[in-house]
């Protein structure tokens, strides 16, 4: 009676895999990504980098529920005066922080295409403080500073050795202030499904 209830564990310890394997359903996935915002409101436009996170969770095998914040430095940027010819290096305060949530619809195997739309806000914070502590101020500003709302339509590909991936996203972060303001956004990091 021993040797069969081993022998049924170990047989279930061996069709496990397989059987998960075989499902090819991931139920939730996380990632890091480096940010590049495009604040094309501004004259010139200010090319913002940072940084954010992500997480989702599978609500069908080709849709999952996803939020992400990201959050961008300061930037230095170059102003042309009105004689063509002189430039100025300016350095802004400006630190955009970028919080969405929303579908993703995704095809199925280790390399997918998606497509997303997303809502949140964008919320422009000023400060001289080093990025750690921006961000934390920018967080609790959300209530109080310059909040505005945004929608974001976006596409991608990512590809998935196992549980380890990288993701490739380009949209457009649409927040309103006086009307729409479409800004280019570009994400790109590593992910982890479980």
């Amino acid at each position: 009676m021993k040797r069969f209830a081993m022998l049924l564990m170990l047989g279930a310890c061996l069709a496990a895999p397989s059987f998960v394997k075989a499902q090819d359903y991931n139920h939730v996935e996380v990632g890091v990504f480096a940010d590049y915002f495009n604040l094309s409101r501004t004259d010139p436009h200010i090319n913002f980098v940072g940084l954010g996170g992500r997480a989702a969770f599978n609500v069908h095998r080709n849709v999952q529920l996803e939020a992400e914040m990201a959050y961008d430095f300061k930037r230095n940027f170059t102003s042309t005066f009105t004689d063509g010819v002189t430039t100025q290096l300016v350095d802004t305060r400006l630190r955009p922080l970028t919080a969405l949530f929303g579908p993703k619809f995704q095809t199925s195997g280790p390399l997918r295409a998606f497509v997303t739309t997303k809502v949140g806000f964008v919320n422009f914070s000023v400060s001289d403080q080093n990025a750690a502590a921006g961000f934390k101020g920018a967080l609790g500003g959300v209530t109080s500073g310059d909040t505005r709302f945004a929608m974001y339509p976006g596409a991608g590909v990512e590809g998935f050795w196992g549980p380890i991936g990288l993701r490739l996203e380009v949209g457009d972060t649409i927040y309103f202030d006086n009307g729409a303001r479409n800004n280019l956004r570009v994400t790109f990091g590593p992910q982890f499904r479980f």
